[in-house]
């Protein structure tokens, strides 16, 4: 299963370029937790206290605005999500919720402390992909910010029932 996990998480841009005796060492201590369908892995507002690799299932991600969950996004088997809690000491920044039954490795801080201690080469690699990733997705969201504020129609976020 191990194997798996590390060739499910090569395919990822958090863990582009590490090695896969890194990726084993990361993933010893790693817990794969199970989330049922219509469950949350967190809500917006908790404590910032891991990141996700979602094995298998699928998620949405919701943001709250006026007494409403809005759908930002959707993630299924291979993604990631909750990274920023890797980085910073911030509250959650949305809700994760399981659309059906999920199965999740989780990344917890002392993880990547571990691996900083063990390898501090792919370590800083990791810091920088996931770096990276949120350069992408902030670069996204400034754009339809801005694509916004021209008054271009955007696709509206679908309406989800907390």
């Amino acid at each position: 299963m191990t194997s798996m996990r590390i060739e499910l998480m090569q395919q990822m841009p958090i863990f582009g370029a590490i090695d896969a005796q890194t990726l084993a060492f990361l993933l010893e201590p790693a817990p794969v937790v199970e989330v049922a369908g219509g469950d949350y892995f967190f809500r917006e507002g908790d404590p910032p206290r891991a990141m996700f690799v979602l094995e298998s299932g699928r998620v949405t991600i919701l943001k709250s605005w006026k007494s409403h969950a809005l759908a930002l996004r959707h993630l299924g088997a291979g993604d990631c999500f909750g990274e920023m809690a890797l980085l910073d000491l911030f509250p959650r920044s949305a809700s994760v919720r399981a659309d059906t039954d999920c199965r999740a490795i989780e990344l917890l801080p002392d993880n990547l402390l571990r691996l900083y201690e063990h390898d501090v080469e792919q370590f800083a690699l990791i810091q920088m992909n996931i770096a990276r990733e949120m350069s992408r997705r902030l670069r996204i969201t400034g754009d339809l910010l801005f694509r916004a504020q021209r008054g271009e129609q955007l696709d509206e976020p679908g309406h989800v029932e907390p």
